[in-house]
């Protein structure tokens, strides 16, 4: 981590932060030394199985609960510090919302227990695409809709970091894109966005960095683009296949795959490898980076570290 950072641009830190349950050899640690800073501007991805000390963490920088190593700072404070906290908006386990009143009505209640004016109320609503709903009683709502109202509190305050825990529960196919949008909108207003997630997709989808957990302990930060990055080649579907290797083979290592060809070659080398293989009449259906994906890489790390 770079101590010269300006302060001001770093919205979540923490420093070697832990939570373990019991005591002496019976101690279980759910959380164990995690370092990682959440800028403003981005998006960044906590990602992990259940059970991988996620949401400990996240309640652990809320201080929802007391560490038993290390510390969180929220924009350089501790949040047990008065007014630490104010910038900052949550949802955690969906929030908890009274049945019996509206969607409306509950940011309203949200909104005197924060000292605010509830001004806000309305935007929040049409930004998460509740406005409709607004009026109806919350235990009428189906999961998705209280996923959304939850985010729609989380925003109330204009919070400059936003920390965010499986915000895609419950949501459809739409729901999760709509739900994408809205998050990338906040890193775009230099909002600082804590997504925590399992959905291995959407975090490649949305977020700018991520840190890898299992089992409590941090086995890696990147940013989406240095995870995915396992080196230059090509994938490529031509036919006849024999006659693909024999044009490429001498420049560019090749071999077979169930699906065609893979080729250790980049981008740049793409349009003389075309060249090279319409002069040995083969017959090119498609060619791209041979890329992993998120999944495929997070399964690779924690299956490597339960060795």
């Amino acid at each position: 981590m770079v101590d010269s950072e300006p302060a001001e641009t770093i919205a979540l830190e923490l420093r070697g932060i832990g939570k373990a349950y019991g005591r002496g050899a019976n101690a279980k640690r759910a959380v164990d030394d995690v370092s990682l800073r959440v800028r403003c501007g981005e998006v960044y991805g906590f990602l992990g199985p259940n059970g991988a000390g996620k949401s400990t963490t996240i309640r652990m920088a809320l201080s929802l609960i007391r560490p038993t190593a290390g510390e969180a700072l929220i924009f350089g404070r501790h949040p047990t510090e008065k007014g630490a906290l104010a910038r900052v908006g949550s949802l955690v386990d969906g929030g908890t919302f009274y049945g019996f009143l509206s969607g409306r009505d509950n940011l309203r209640v949200l909104a005197r227990t924060q000292g605010g004016d509830g001004a806000r109320i309305d935007e929040v609503l049409e930004r998460v695409e509740l406005d409709r709903d607004a009026k109806r009683k919350v235990k009428g709502y189906s999961t998705g809709m209280k996923q959304r109202l939850g985010v729609a509190a989380a925003l109330l305050d204009n919070p400059d970091l936003v920390i965010l825990d499986e915000p895609a529960n419950g949501l459809d196919a739409a729901g999760i894109q709509d739900m994408r949008a809205l998050i990338r909108g906040l890193a775009a207003e230099g909002k600082a966005v804590f997504l925590s997630s399992h959905l291995l997709h959407e975090v490649e989808q949305i977020c700018d960095r991520v840190a890898v957990v299992h089992k409590g302990k941090l086995l890696r930060e990147a940013t989406v683009g240095e995870l995915l990055d396992v080196g230059d080649a090509l994938r490529i579907e031509a036919e006849p296949g024999d006659a693909a290797l024999a044009a490429l083979g001498g420049r560019w290592p090749a071999q077979r795959t169930e699906t065609g060809l893979t080729v250790q070659a980049s981008r740049a080398d793409t349009p003389e490898i075309v060249r090279q293989l319409a002069a040995a009449n083969v017959d090119i259906f498609a060619i791209g980076p041979d890329g992993h994906s998120l999944e495929d890489i997070f399964l690779t790390m924690t299956r490597d570290s339960d060795a």
